[in-house]
């Protein structure tokens, strides 16, 4: 299965980068309610999280890791939701890098 990943560094340390990708999730979450439905998300110890949801009839699977310096989001796509790769990666970057702004 094709994927996606995008890389946002921070300057924040990992525990505040990780309350706001939290908060931010949150946010997204009101956002998006009839949009994305099954939405999953699993965090570990070392601010690993990961998702699953469906929207449109697709399931995306992936893993956001908040790290000291940056958060890195990976993940599957179905083929069918290729021709949105580019879109997808620039939103979660334009959402993060907003998130996590200084």
């Amino acid at each position: 299965m094709p994927g996606f990943k995008v890389e946002v560094p921070h300057s924040l340390g990992q525990e505040e980068a990780a309350k706001r990708v939290k908060d931010l999730l949150e946010h997204l979450r009101g956002r998006f309610e009839g949009q994305v439905k099954d939405m999953q998300q699993t965090w570990t110890e070392d601010d690993v999280m990961q998702f699953s949801f469906k929207t449109a009839g697709l399931t995306i699977k992936g893993e956001m890791d908040v790290q000291p310096s940056s958060v890195v989001v990976h993940g599957d796509l179905p083929f069918a939701a290729m021709l949105f790769k580019g879109r997808i990666e620039s939103s979660i970057k334009e959402e993060l890098v907003k998130c996590l702004a200084g």
